[in-house]
């Protein structure tokens, strides 16, 4: 589990990556079209794409002679989970605390 999580993160830890992860969510693309929106060679997407799919982020395919890009909508999975095991450290909510304290303070006078 520890390399999968490894892969993941690194692969969620660059801007383009998540950028064509958010393309995908909409339907499965054609590597030019995955390519098209950004101002980098065809090889660098590439690149990009190739960990990805190392990630399991992606599936590649070929349809006839174009290479298609899907999202693995499960990848993520053991990635969200553990990152809710760090739930129970979340955000205090201030202004619910400080109603709190006036409230105690209040029941002391």
């Amino acid at each position: 589990m520890e390399n999968r999580l490894d892969l993941t993160f690194a692969a969620l830890a660059d801007p383009t990556r998540r950028a064509i992860l958010i393309m995908l969510l909409e339907d499965d693309m054609a590597v030019t079209d995955v390519a098209d929106p950004f101002e980098m060679s065809l090889a660098a997407i590439s690149k990009h794409l190739t960990i990805l799919t190392r990630a399991g982020l992606i599936s590649q395919e070929k349809r006839g002679r174009v290479k298609w890009c899907k999202l693995e909508p499960d990848a993520l999975r053991e990635a969200s989970i553990w990152m809710q095991s760090f739930g129970q450290f979340e955000a205090v909510n201030l202004d619910a605390f400080e109603r709190f304290l006036e409230t105690e303070l209040k029941s002391v006078e």
